[in-house]
This record gives structure tokens, sequence and C-alpha cells, in this order.
């Protein structure tokens, strides 16, 4: 399946048996295929980010890093699929093309964000690796040691 950026995906169950991070969100929440992912390639690195429909439970956390920092990069709260919804950039992984389930599809239709949040995306992802390249991980998996062992994989 050739990935499409700023598309919405869903991932095969094997990628979390490979992973097995107790960080990672889990696939088939509550019997659906869940949770839908907004992907795009970088660098030959496929990368997922989670979305999620939990506003409530984010919108807290939001307010209080942007009460003490005075914004949040990690999690944007945003309309995808003209719904509210949470981009949890802070969950962001790696996968491997192989590991891709299937494309989210809404009314027939691909899902795809629109390409202003797209970018907004892009921006605050960029921003979260050169902050971990300068030493502050605000990523909570551990993306170099995913990465290494899908490049394992990948070369098998």
């Amino acid at each position: 399946m050739k990935l499409k950026d700023g598309y919405l995906y869903h991932i095969k169950d094997e990628f979390f048996d490979l992973i097995n991070d107790n960080k990672l969100m889990k696939n088939h929440e509550e019997g659906h295929s869940r949770p839908t992912y907004f992907a795009f390639e970088e660098d030959n690195i496929f990368w997922f980010i989670p979305i999620s429909s939990k506003v409530a439970k984010y919108q807290d956390i939001v307010n209080k890093k942007i009460e003490k920092y005075g914004s949040c990069k990690t999690i944007m709260i945003r309309k995808v699929l003209n719904k509210k919804s949470v981009i949890l950039l802070q969950n962001a992984f790696p996968v491997l093309e192989k590991y891709i389930d299937h494309i989210h599809v809404k009314n027939g239709v691909h899902a795809k964000v629109a390409d202003t949040l797209k970018k907004d995306i892009m921006k605050n992802f960029n921003y979260m690796l050169y902050l971990k390249s300068k030493g502050n991980n605000l990523f909570f998996t551990d993306i170099d040691k995913m990465k290494k062992k899908l490049l394992e994989e990948y070369k098998k």
C-alpha cells in the first residue's frame, strides 16, 4: 500500500506485537479499528500520530501546559473530519509500510486532514524532533529504539 501524506490510517495488530511497548495506544479499542492515525513519510520513515475523540480528557492537559509553558506543541485539539479531535503528537511513532492495515474511509472517501492542519501538525512535530535532538524528549515512546527495531525487521 502506498502511503499518502496527510491521510488517516489504521495499523495491523502485528505491529504492536513486534514493538511490545506499553506506551503505545493499543489497537482495536472497544472492538473498533482504533485509534485512527495521521500519517506521513519523512526520510523513508512512515510516522503515525494517533487521533483521539476524547477531547474533554485532553483539554485540561492542554490548558495546564499552556498555563505553565505558554503553549502546547505535544497535543493539538482541532477539527478532523468535521469533528473536534485530539492530535497526540507526544504519542507519535515510526512504522514500516508492511504494518499499515488500511486507509481510513469516511462516507466512502479516503479520509484526509485539511492542508492547513497538516502544516500545523508538521510544524509541531518537527519542533518536537528538534527539541529531542537537543536533549529534551517530549515523545512518550522511545522512537529511536523503535526505529532501530523496525530497520532490523526491514533488513530481514
